[in-house]
This record gives C-alpha cells, sequence and structure tokens, in this order.
C-alpha cells in the first residue's frame, strides 16, 4: 500500500519536538534525514478526533519548514504558478501529482469530506511549498514539479544533516 516506514517509538518522539506539540496521527515517516530523523510524515485522512486532514505528507523538519517559509516569502509561489501555466508538460505532471495524491491517501482512507482535494495548490495553484515539498520528498523527484522546485530553490537538503544532536 505504500512505500513509507511506520514510525518507531523514537520517531514520534523526534516528531513531537520537531513540531513544538505532541506528534498525533502520524501514520508513517515519508523521508528522513540522512542522520535517520524524520522529516516528512504520513497522516492519516482522517484525525482522532474526527476531523478531515487533507494533508497526507506533513513536513516536520524545523529548519525544512523555516526554508519552506523563506522561499513563500521571498515570492516563489507566484513564480511557479506562472512557470506552471507557461509549460503545458508540467501543468500536466502537476495535475497528475494531485491525481496521485489523491489516491495515495484514499489507500489508507477515504474520506468524503476531502474527496477529490489534494494539498498545497493542486492541481492549478501553488498555496503552501510546505505541503509540496513533503509530497515531493517522500515520493521522489520528477512526481511533483513545483515541489521539485522548491526544494532545488530550497537551501536546506535533505542530504545534509541539520538536525542537532536530537533531531
Amino acid at each position: 500500500m505504500s512505500d513509507w516506514e511506520a514510525p518507531t517509538p523514537t520517531d514520534i518522539e523526534t516528531i513531537s519536538g520537531q513540531i513544538g506539540r505532541p506528534a498525533r496521527n502520524v501514520i508513517g515517516i515519508g523521508a528522513r534525514c540522512v542522520c535517520g530523523a524524520p522529516i516528512v510524515v504520513v497522516t492519516s485522512p482522517r484525525l482522532e478526533d474526527g476531523t478531515p486532514f487533507p494533508t497526507l505528507y506533513y513536513l516536520t523538519h524545523p529548519e525544512a519548514t523555516k526554508e519552506a517559509s523563506r522561499l513563500e516569502a521571498a515570492g516563489k509561489m507566484p513564480e511557479y504558478v506562472e512557470r506552471l501555466h507557461s509549460d503545458p508538460e508540467a501543468m500536466a505532471l502537476y495535475r497528475r501529482a494531485h491525481e496521485t495524491f489523491i489516491h495515495s491517501r484514499e489507500q489508507i482512507d477515504v474520506v468524503d469530506e476531502i474527496r477529490g482535494i489534494s494539498a498545497g495548490g493542486m492541481p492549478e495553484r501553488v498555496k503552501c511549498l510546505h505541503a509540496l515539498i513533503a509530497h515531493s520528498l517522500s515520493v521522489g523527484p520528477g512526481v511533483n514539479p513545483v515541489g521539485d522546485w522548491a526544494y532545488e530553490d530550497s537551501a536546506w537538503k535533505a542530504e545534509v544533516c541539520s538536525c542537532g544532536a536530537n533531531g
């Protein structure tokens, strides 16, 4: 059903430290730092309290989230939208990324309230680089062009540990 790993108790502890609150509804690790610390978590499409949660891939690494925020503040989202709309191949890939995202989430659970909704603005807009980078890191390059572009433009890299002593 998935290419991600089940989280360990240590992963949950690390993630809780990364996000500054208890981790909840984490069902997988989508990507890891070279040191092994989680970078992206896979979250249940419906939270324990019943709330629908469309963001399947959630960026948790503090340096990665800071860098996604920096790219957003630098105005990269409108640039990526323009790039998408001027490149039919990239737009087709982005739409396909939206479809595969939904398919992956529905392999876990079909939640009627979020049916057809993915994350990050897909399939037409660019709304959240955090979600798009998380998607790219989880599924690998070549699936989500906007997530790939944002990761390429990022000063932070998963291949270079910036976790510190305990992630």
